[in-house]
């Protein structure tokens, strides 16, 4: 199915790897123009090189730290720049680390404010005026299952991303019709942060080692494997498209059929 995407210009945050890059590559092969965002300015290089030899559309890349509004400020401007306009927007973000409750101080929980929340904010804040002048503006959001159930350990993330999902659905009312709003909840999928996800556990002695945490995690999932960063990358690029343009204020589960509510 060709999802209409060619000469479409999309910014995917915290895209130098896992979920973010994942879906920067299915817009770009796609034929979006795609900026994509990362801290680690080496890592991030690498990211765009690699997508630029698959993408049919342009790959551009800026260094940004995604909890300073004013880096999110310079990298939305340098997307409109680079492109001339933005039609798509997908937030993405790096986890907070595995903790509980007693283990968290106060400054955890703002860091993590600001990193799952707030640059969320901050993005669409700055995205939207020029979302708004596109044809085919849509926000996309990469949270977690773990907004319709908790996952052990996870306290951060159970906790605060749940915000995220208030405000896609807030948003996608408030600036419907020329904007639509969705939210994509990944489950067990192979990323950098499942990986940090088990080797913390292998510490805390719950797995005896990486392939052991990999056939337990695989073990709860209906379709007995964990996912690949692209099964939810190609759901984020049809979100985007106008194949999708009834589609607004949703929360798409991909996880194989791991969550029961």
């Amino acid at each position: 199915m060709d999802l209409d995407l060619d000469g479409n210009s999309a910014l995917v945050t915290a895209s130098s790897s896992g979920l973010g890059f994942a879906s920067a590559q299915a817009l770009a092969e796609e034929g979006a123009n795609v900026m994509l965002c990362g801290r680690d300015e080496g890592r991030l290089e690498d990211a765009r090189e690699e997508l630029a030899e698959t993408a049919t559309g342009e790959v551009r890349a800026t260094p940004t730290d995604l909890t300073d509004p004013d880096e999110v400020s310079h990298l939305v401007s340098e997307t409109v720049d680079a492109f001339g306009g933005l039609d798509h927007l997908v937030t993405s973000s790096g986890g907070p680390p595995s903790t509980t409750f007693l283990e968290t101080d106060e400054q955890d929980w703002y860091q993590a404010y600001d990193l799952l929340v707030m640059s969320v904010v901050w993005t669409v804040e700055q995205a939207h005026e020029h979302l708004l002048e596109s044809e085919y503006g849509s926000i996309t959001c990469i949270t977690s299952r773990t907004v319709r159930e908790v996952a052990d350990g996870l306290l951060l993330s159970n906790s605060v991303r749940r915000g995220v999902i208030g405000l896609v659905k807030t948003i996608s009312r408030e600036f419907a019709p020329e904007i639509r709003a969705n939210a994509v909840l990944p489950g067990t999928i192979e990323t950098p942060r499942i990986e940090e996800l088990i080797e913390a556990n292998i510490e805390r002695g719950v797995y005896d080692d990486y392939d052991h945490g990999l056939a337990e995690l695989a073990s709860e999932i209906p379709m007995d494997r964990i996912g690949e960063p692209r099964e939810l990358g190609d759901i984020v690029a049809v979100l985007s498209s106008p194949r999708a343009s009834f589609v607004n204020g949703v929360e798409v589960p991909i996880d194989g059929g791991l969550l029961r509510s």
